[in-house]
C-alpha cells in the first residue's frame, strides 16, 4: 500500500490548491482516507476525510474552504482548498484505513501515509 501526494506549491493570500494523493498497488474501494497537515513546531493536525461509505468530514474552522472528493475508479482522492491564508502553510500528508477511522481527525486511526507535499501561502 503506498500513498503519493501532488498538488502542493506556493500561493498567494486568497488563491486555491488542489491537493492529489493517489493510491498505488490498490485502490481507495472500502478504505477511509484523510487529509493531515503539520506546520513547523505544531501537531499533526486532521483536517478532512472521505468515509469508507462516502461521508465527508471536514475540521469545523475549515469547512467553508475545502472540498474532498474521489475520482470514480477509487484511485485517487482530491482536496479542493480555497481562500488560503499564511496559517495554511505546512506540509499536507494523506492517510487510509481500511473500512473504519475510530476517529476521523485522528492521526492514530490510520494505518498508511504519503510521504506529504509542501503548501507554502505568503505574499
Amino acid at each position: 500500500v503506498q500513498l503519493v501526494e501532488s498538488g502542493g506549491g506556493s500561493v498567494q493570500p486568497g488563491g486555491s490548491l488542489t491537493l492529489s494523493c493517489a493510491a498505488s498497488g490498490f485502490t481507495f474501494h472500502d478504505y477511509s482516507i484523510a487529509w493531515f497537515r503539520q506546520a513547523p513546531g505544531k501537531e499533526r493536525e486532521g483536517i478532512s476525510s472521505l468515509g469508507h461509505d462516502g461521508t465527508p468530514y471536514y475540521k469545523d474552522t475549515m469547512k467553508d474552504r475545502l472540498t474532498i472528493s474521489i475520482d470514480a475508479d477509487k484511485i485517487t482522492v482530491y482536496l479542493r482548498m480555497n481562500n488560503l491564508q499564511p496559517d495554511d502553510t505546512a506540509i499536507y500528508y494523506c492517510a487510509a484505513v481500511w473500512r473504519y477511522a475510530l476517529f476521523w481527525y485522528s492521526a492514530n486511526s490510520y494505518d498508511h501515509w504519503g510521504q506529504g507535499t509542501q503548501v507554502t501561502v505568503s505574499s
